[in-house]
């Protein structure tokens, strides 16, 4: 039989024990070889020990080790049985704890099969600093696939729920207060929790409920709710103004709330209720008893002392239950205020008739049974109804049949799909309105108004002729418009408040506004701010605001503004009729510019003119006293009595004489224009013969006339008479114009120089026959140094005819240079004859 292992173990041990005894006793040799039998089981200690021994006992010096050996052995013996046992009865002991362990583990299972038996999940908390363990199968439970979330209530019960369960798991763990409660799920299930401390450790319990007990808690529930209803409505009624109760089948009080108590002037429910203090008097009571015994429910207006002040109270009483738990329950509203409201409201119609008939609006009033309750004379008036047909309060259906009849209605394809629209108002609570285009061309506005206590009313005006006047008012305002925007000129008008009513698109380009803003109708302020960069100084912005918004001193203005980028703008504001102001502006910079240079031209021109002038009438002063001396001294050389002269020489005098006359004429012609410049040149009016003026003049040209072959013919009426004028400047003015057309008559022609007395006027003309003058020059021929030799035998100056318009203009006339009928040049001068002539040359 084999050994066991613990025997084996054991006697190695003690072998080895046996071993490390000889060698410390140090035993002689023969022992060495019985020891390993005493290192053997235990029937070589018994048996085969004792071979050795006997050999060895004949071996004297070996005694001592014997005994010594003997008394180990014994030891190791004793040892080895004592081991032997020990491990015998732990073997036993380890072979029992196991089958208990076993038997235990089995009682575990059977338990657990048994917890997870039914559909529960328990929830154990033995650390509170460690996670709970979970026992259960939480996703077919709850829904909630992850463990670590069953405590997370409320993802899979009701709000409710969740927040009683919260609470109560908190006063578990913290104070180990048991729990018991009935949960819903959120898809309607119910939970049984319960939860007490075992031990150290806390435990949840949550099962789901089924059968009796689903019921019990369903009915927990539903009496929770209805526990919940009825104190929500208590707490209403007892919050209600108006007196509510509760009684038995006797009458007797049961319930009552605050405005109860308070209307029978009682201190508590329990007060009213001894003393059976009741709302209604004896009648309204028995009133009451009969409608109930009548199985109806009681409801009536009565004067009921409420506090001791008398109300009108609408009380109704209903029963409630059956058989013994029969009783009533009431409530009266306090209608005092309704009836004198009601009072009052009647009053207010009342005047609001009257004054609805005196307005010129059609005014209809239908009530609920769609009967007419009110009409004002301009309803009837419109449209032609008889006052006898409207006080038969005809319904609405008969009163738009009558018009119909009378074609006073739209007309309509399907009259009676029109008219059920139409009273669609007595369903409606929103007003609505309507155009009816009548035959003959009137367009009414109709709008039908749901009343509050039903019923419509319809309200009529005629709108023909105010149609006719937007359409005309719009048409208006678009050509107003369209004209603003096709100006070239920027146009705002700001209304009386200062905000931008109008304006055209030259003023918003002219001014770089957005449009966006100007949409907006902004304030002149806001315009201002956004035309400053554009402006030159916030000065011009001021004064068009002063004239914008300003009160007083609502004058038109003109202003000019020059702006930083170059422009030149011309403006103006305009006050209107309405408040408004109308503010203009056009862009002038290009005819400025023009203008600046030909004032600049101008003004050099004229400083030119007035130092040429200048220069000259100073020369010519300085000329005349030598040319003087020239011409004394000519004609004394000419005289015979100093001495003879040569031909040659005479004729040298002679054309010295001539060219210094010549001279001398000039010189005083350019004197003459300076003292008219000057203004210092004055007429001496007297009267004039014309004849002997115009004979004076050729006698001047005789000479002239005699060089070059032209004749002269002077034509005047026998009774030209005289006129009023300087003779001298007359003569002076002949003698130009016929020198100058003796310059330009060719030779043997005839220069004609007539005169004739015309309506208010004498006129003197002079024709020569030469080539004329060109129409680009005639216009220049009376400018001063303006001398043209087209034509002419001789140049000048240029200083005859220029001469010839100033004394003209000093004597209030007119000269006129034109082309003379069949060739040649006639010249014109009209003296007025009515010796008002002015004595200033004109500019």
């Amino acid at each position: 039989m084999a050994q066991p292992a613990g025997r084996r173990g054991a006697g190695e041990t003690l072998r080895g024990r046996v071993l490390r005894a000889a060698r410390y006793c140090r035993l002689p040799g023969c022992l060495w070889a019985a020891i390993p039998m005493f290192a053997g089981g235990e029937a070589q200690a018994q048996g085969e020990l004792l071979v050795p021994v006997v050999s060895v006992l004949s071996d004297p010096g070996a005694l001592t080790g014997i005994a010594m050996i003997v008394g180990l052995i014994a030891f190791a013996a004793t040892t080895a049985i004592v081991h032997v046992r020990f491990r015998r009865a732990t073997l036993e002991r380890e072979a029992f704890a196991f089958g208990e362990i076993s038997k235990l583990e089995a009682r575990i299972e059977e338990g657990r099969a048994l917890l997870m038996a039914e559909p529960q999940i328990v929830v154990v908390w033995r650390d509170p600093a460690l996670e709970p363990e979970i026992i259960g199968n939480t996703g077919a439970f709850t829904g909630v696939a992850a463990p670590g979330r069953i405590l997370a209530f409320g993802s899979w019960l009701s709000p409710s729920s969740a927040r009683e369960i919260e609470a109560a798991v908190d006063l578990l763990r913290a104070r180990g207060v048991p729990l018991a409660a009935a949960l819903v799920t959120q898809d309607g299930r119910h939970v049984e929790a319960d939860g007490r401390p075992v031990g150290s450790a806390v435990i949840l319990r949550l099962r789901d409920i089924t059968g009796v007990r689903l019921e019990h808690a369903r009915l927990i529930e539903a009496f929770r709710a209805q526990n919940l209803e009825l104190s929500a409505l208590r707490t209403l009624l007892d919050a209600l103004p108006a007196p509510a109760w509760v009684a038995d089948a006797q009458g007797r009080l049961s319930w009552s709330n605050a405005a109860y108590l308070h209307a029978v002037e009682a201190r508590d429910a329990g007060d009213a209720a001894s003393r059976s203090l009741a709302l209604l008097d004896q009648s309204g009571r028995q009133q009451a008893a009969r409608a109930h015994a009548e199985g109806r429910r009681f409801a009536a207006r009565l004067p009921v002392v409420v506090a001791g002040t008398r109300r009108l109270l609408d009380v109704l009483e209903v029963t409630t239950g059956a058989g013994a738990e029969r009783g009533t329950a009431g409530i009266a509203l306090d209608a005092t205020e309704i009836e004198s409201v009601r009072a009052e409201l009647a009053q207010v119609i009342g005047a609001h008739r009257r004054t609805l008939d005196q307005l010129s609006t059609a005014v209809a009033i239908f009530g609920a049974d769609q009967k007419l309750v009110f009409h004002n004379a301009a309803y009837a008036s419109l449209f032609e109804l008889d006052e006898a047909f409207l006080d038969e309060r005809p319904t609405d259906t008969a009163v738009l049949d009558r018009l119909r009849a009378a074609r006073r209605l739209p007309e309509q394809a399907d009259f009676r799909v029109w008219r059920a629209e139409l009273h669609e108002a007595y369903r409606t609570i929103e007003p609505k309105e309507h155009w009816w285009h009548l035959p003959g061309g009137r367009t009414l506005r109709v709008v039908t108004a749901p009343n509050p206590e039903g019923g419509v009313t319809y309200l009529c005006d005629e709108v023909t002729e105010r149609l006719a006047l937007e359409s005309r008012f719009n048409a208006f305002s678009r050509i107003q418009g369209e004209t603003l925007d096709a100006l070239a000129e920027a146009v705002a008008v700001f209304r009386s408040d200062g905000r931008l009513g109008l304006f055209n698109s030259a003023f918003r380009s002219l001014w770089r506004l957005d449009a966006a803003l100007l949409k907006g109708h902004p304030h002149i302020d806001a315009v201002a701010e956004a035309c400053a960069g554009l402006s030159a100084g916030a000065a011009e912005w001021t004064r068009l605001r002063a004239a914008v918004t300003g009160i007083e001193a609502r004058i038109p203005r003109a202003f000019r503004m020059e702006r930083p980028d170059g422009m030149i703008l011309d403006g103006s504001s305009q006050p209107l009729p309405d408040g408004g102001t109308l503010l203009t502006w056009r862009d002038v910079t290009d005819s400025v510019h023009v203008e600046r240079a030909l004032v600049d031209r101008n003004q050099a021109l004229v400083a030119a003119d007035h130092l040429k002038s200048t220069f000259v009438s100073h020369v010519s002063y300085e000329l005349r006293s030598p040319l003087t001396t020239i011409i004394g001294f000519a004609q004394l050389l000419d005289d015979t009595g100093i001495g003879p002269l040569n031909e040659r020489q005479r004729a040298y005098v002679n054309h010295i004489t001539e060219s210094s006359a010549a001279l001398l004429a000039i010189i005083n012609d350019i004197l003459d224009l300076a003292t008219i410049d000057a203004g210092a040149m004055t007429l001496d009016l007297a009267p004039v013969d014309v004849r002997a003026a115009m004979e004076a003049a050729a006698e001047g040209v005789r000479d002239r006339l005699a060089e070059g072959g032209i004749a002269l013919a002077i034509e005047v009426a026998p009774d030209v008479g005289s006129f009023r004028a300087d003779a001298k400047r007359v003569r002076q003015i002949l003698y130009n114009l016929l020198s100058n057309a003796v310059g330009f008559a060719p030779s043997g022609s005839t220069v004609t120089l007539a005169a004739e007395r015309g309506e208010g006027e004498l006129v003197f003309r002079v024709r020569d026959l030469g080539p004329g003058i060109a129409p680009e020059i005639g216009a220049r021929v009376f400018d001063r140094f303006e001398a043209h030799s087209s034509g002419s035998r001789h140049r000048g100056v240029g200083l005859g005819l220029s001469i010839v318009r100033s004394l003209m203009a000093l004597h209030g006339g007119t000269v006129t240079l034109s082309p003379a009928p069949g060739g040649g040049t006639l010249v014109t001068c009209a003296f007025p004859l009515d010796a008002g002539a002015s004595r200033v040359a004109a500019e």
